[in-house]
């Protein structure tokens, strides 16, 4: 029967680090959100601070990944649990960066002027494409961090 952790792995508490850093995606849908209506509102100063703090959150998040990768009680060639846990979220952190870039060249071009309530593609693009990145954290946080440990020693 497989076992899943497999026996003697050492996993992460999803109640720690993990935890925090879907708060902080979650926080950052609603940044992008509020950034979005007022975009859509005409709220210039409000879009540009909305996309401040969505681009921060999105560096914190990734900062944190790294922090809990140098912090992981296992490595990527620890048999099928490491190369799992990285490749999951390594793949998912290459899209939290790439999403927090796009959000980055839509705060360039807020100050530019580009956008309007009228004509906002680009932005919304970027927008749907952080809401996307964050649905697919909360399934990775269950799935790896809650499910994935279940009944695993916790580091």
């Amino acid at each position: 029967m497989l076992q899943w952790p497999p026996k003697g792995v050492e996993v992460l508490a999803a109640n720690k680090l993990p935890l925090l850093n879907t708060l902080i995606l979650l926080c950052s849908g609603t940044t992008v959100t509020w950034a979005h209506h007022c975009l859509i509102n005409g709220d210039r100063d409000g879009l540009k601070k909305g996309l401040w703090l969505t681009i921060i959150l999105g560096v914190l998040f990734s900062t944190l990944q790294a922090v809990e990768y140098l912090e992981a009680p296992f490595a990527f060639k620890n048999l099928n649990y490491g190369t799992t846990f990285f490749m999951a979220t390594g793949f998912h952190g290459f899209h939290v960066l790439v999403g927090t870039i796009f959000l980055a060249v839509c705060l360039f071009r807020t100050y530019k002027g580009h956008f309007t309530p009228q004509q906002h593609f680009g932005f919304e693009a970027a927008a749907w494409y952080w809401h996307f990145v964050d649905v697919v954290w909360l399934f990775l946080f269950v799935v790896i961090y809650v499910w994935g440990g279940w009944g695993a020693p916790v580091h």
